[in-house]
């Protein structure tokens, strides 16, 4: 079993309270019951999580929109199950939905995950929302540094020249220079 579907299993099943409910949708092979659980009223958070997930784990795109909203989730290990799934998932329209997330200025205390994302999916969209991202944590007194630690290392990834500016900008940040370092040297030099 892969680490992150034990650990969110383990969690899922405390929040479930171990109920019946939760071991039918931990076992079921059955993808369309895992998706009316997406769909039904009045399901907990914990059923709806657990359906996404293995859904976007069996490359099932009805769990998209399920997990970008936990994508964007205040808990931090809802976002991380999320961006794993959705990872896997394979479906078109994530990279822009990750995109979209790690640059909205107002919900950037939970850009990590989406951010990270962006660096994994290595999509065209990618390298442009990483560089927005970081270019806004830059500003004096930002307390998001984890969010533009993950743009830093996250554009030292994806190697692309244009992040060299924003990067070279980083320096001047202690809490970011040796990862810009890093990633500057994983750029290729221009020719």
């Amino acid at each position: 079993m892969d680490e992150e579907l034990r650990s969110l299993t383990e969690r899922l099943r405390q929040e479930s309270g171990a109920s019946a409910v939760y071991e039918r949708l931990a076992k079921t092979k059955d993808l369309d019951e895992l998706a009316a659980v997406l769909t039904e009223p009045g399901q907990p958070l914990w059923a709806r999580e657990l359906a996404a997930f293995r859904l976007g784990l069996a490359g099932d795109s009805r769990a998209f929109e399920a997990l970008v909203l936990l994508l964007n989730h205040r808990d931090p290990q809802r976002c991380a199950s999320a961006a794993h799934a959705l990872a896997r998932l394979g479906d078109p329209r994530t990279a822009r939905a990750a995109a979209a997330l790690a640059t909205n200025e107002l919900r950037v205390a939970y850009a990590l995950h989406p951010v990270r994302l962006l660096a994994e999916l290595r999509a065209p969209e990618s390298v442009p929302a990483l560089i927005t991202t970081l270019e806004r944590r830059l500003r004096p007194h930002d307390p998001y540094r984890r969010v533009a630690l993950a743009c830093v290392e996250g554009l030292g990834t994806l190697g692309d020249a244009r992040a060299r500016p924003v990067l070279y900008e980083a320096l001047a940040h202690p809490a970011l220079a040796e990862a810009a370092v890093h990633a500057l040297a994983r750029i290729p030099s221009a020719r």
